[in-house]
């Protein structure tokens, strides 16, 4: 099963395709442009909820949006 997160979107360069996100417990982590495009998605805004799934090393791998989760 892989971890999954939720947090906010802290901030977002559409250009690089990476960011960093703001979680519940209050960590800020930062993803890359792979963890952005294995997403399905084209934009991030500042303050927009996301989960987030990571690898055992903590890698973000993919983020989506919660009424996209399990899809």
């Amino acid at each position: 099963m892989v971890p999954v997160m939720q947090g906010t979107v802290g901030e977002f360069d559409p250009q690089s395709r990476a960011g960093w996100l703001l979680l519940d417990d209050g960590t800020r982590i930062e993803f890359g442009a792979v963890a952005f495009d294995a997403s399905g998605l084209r934009l991030l805004r500042l303050g927009q909820r996301v989960q987030v799934e990571h690898d055992r090393d903590g890698t973000v791998t993919r983020i989506t949006l919660p009424t996209m989760a399990g899809q």
